[in-house]
């Protein structure tokens, strides 16, 4: 479920505009970013995804997994200091749950 959250959101911001996405309304904070920044952080979500995936599922190199979990951790506390400091609450639940997802994801990889 996470990494597939974060393959839809990331390609959203690498296929979209980012004035059609800030146009939807679910994208303020794009309002004060480039089209450079956003599609990086869509790029960085894909690549977290995958680096969630394909190291546990091929057995290639599977300290990856929850590496790219932490990653992902990050990614959503800038994601929530970003929405905090524009006042923005209605993105905070999603990306509380997606960082306990990512926490708990790392924490499984690393233990288990």
């Amino acid at each position: 479920m996470l990494a597939l959250t974060y393959i839809a959101a990331g390609g959203l911001k690498l296929v979209r505009p980012r004035e059609q996405l800030v146009a939807s309304g679910n994208f303020d904070w794009m309002k004060d970013s480039s089209d450079a920044a956003v599609k990086a952080v869509g790029l960085v979500e894909i690549l977290g995804a995958l680096g969630v995936i394909l190291p546990w599922l091929t057995g290639i190199a599977p300290i990856l997994t929850p590496i790219a979990a932490v990653g992902l951790a990050v990614i959503q506390i800038f994601a929530l200091r970003i929405h905090l400091v524009r006042h923005e609450t209605q993105p905070l639940p999603v990306n509380a749950l997606l960082l306990l997802l990512a926490a708990f994801t790392a924490t499984g990889r690393f233990l288990g």
